[in-house]
């Protein structure tokens, strides 16, 4: 898997890359602002990008406006987003434009390197991942709409969906079957006003409503 890596931080960039080589994957470049990253994406047309929120010259949402350009351009290249902090707004921000291939991680959560991995694996394959920190901010702040209409079980099978777990994984972290996750997820599309059809992601798509906590 080819990445282009977008931090500012010299030493976080190091880590990363040597993480990364490390694990097989392949560093086609490692840049320090945002524009490199532009130009990393159009010359290298990676896999995936893993991108600092704040990023020279204002460190405010530079990444994150890169980003945005980026999956305009290159819509099929996913990106990781790395913060310092919670600001759960610019994966919303990206996921509005595209619903595969976005992850939205803290900092701290590189040092788990077996988990760090699985999250990039996962959003390079167009899945989601989201930081737990990220999901309970959400929980916290959504109050209105048809989230309300979710049981308080529903509730954490769509915070661990958001978080970017499989059946499988919310089956374990809730300790019950694959088939009881199956029933709630279908309980959560119904009440979220989420009708299969074809090529719809639902999955995604309930993510979507949850991070914007759509009435």
């Amino acid at each position: 898997m080819r990445v282009v890596i977008a931090e500012d931080s010299v030493l976080l960039r190091a880590g990363l890359i040597k993480v990364l080589e490390t694990s097989g994957f392949e560093v086609a470049a490692a840049v320090g602002e945002a524009d490199g990253l532009l130009a990393a994406v159009r010359a290298h047309r990676p896999d995936a990008a893993i991108v600092d929120v704040r990023m020279p010259p204002g460190f405010t949402d530079e990444g994150v406006r890169a980003a945005l350009v980026m999956r305009h351009e290159a819509p099929d290249v996913a990106v990781l987003l790395l913060s310092q902090y919670v600001e759960e707004r610019y994966a919303a921000d990206l996921l509005s434009t595209r619903t595969r291939g976005i992850g939205y991680l803290l900092k701290d959560r590189v040092a788990d390197v077996s988990a760090f991995l699985d999250a990039l694996r996962r959003v390079a394959s167009g899945g989601t991942a989201l930081d737990p920190e990220v999901v309970s901010q959400l929980l916290l702040r959504r109050h209105r709409g048809p989230l309300d209409r979710l049981t308080p079980r529903e509730k954490e099978v769509l915070a661990l969906m958001a978080e970017g777990r499989s059946n499988a994984g919310i089956a374990a972290a809730l300790v019950v079957s694959e088939s009881a996750v199956a029933k709630h997820i279908n309980g959560i599309f119904a009440k979220l006003d989420l009708p299969h059809a074809e090529g719809d992601h639902r999955r995604v798509l309930a993510v979507l409503r949850f991070l914007g906590g759509e009435t």
